[in-house]
């Protein structure tokens, strides 16, 4: 089976990614409603990503979901460094595992509102 993360995409992480291979890769979600790329995650990656995170879980379309938003903002962060959606962009996540879960221990306590500029 095939695994992938969604990354969502708002007006702010659209203009990052603007210009790149990545803009031709967008996905829509409800309608057109929700714009999106798909994060592809080998066997070895998902089972590297539930052992980290006791909250994440695989749903049946094989999304890896309920990881914290710290994750996920890493992960977004990634895609765009390295403009790719391929198993790299996750290994680079996990290689700030540590930082990750200290960011998440917070969430827990209070999730902060989203950055607007």
């Amino acid at each position: 089976m095939a695994y992938f993360m969604v990354v969502l995409l708002d007006d702010k992480r659209l203009e990052k990614i603007k210009g790149t291979e990545l803009e031709d890769k967008i996905q829509y979600m409800f309608g057109g409603e929700l714009r999106c790329l798909n994060v592809e995650v080998s066997e070895e990656l998902k089972d590297r990503i539930l052992k980290e995170f006791e909250t994440a879980r695989v749903d049946s379309r094989g999304a890896i979901t309920d990881v914290p938003v710290a994750f996920m903002r890493e992960l977004f962060n990634q895609v765009a460094e390295k403009k790719s959606l391929g198993p790299e962009v996750v290994e680079g996540v996990l290689a700030k595992i540590d930082e990750i879960k200290e960011m998440a221990a917070k969430e827990s306590e209070f999730l902060p509102p989203p950055e607007i500029d």
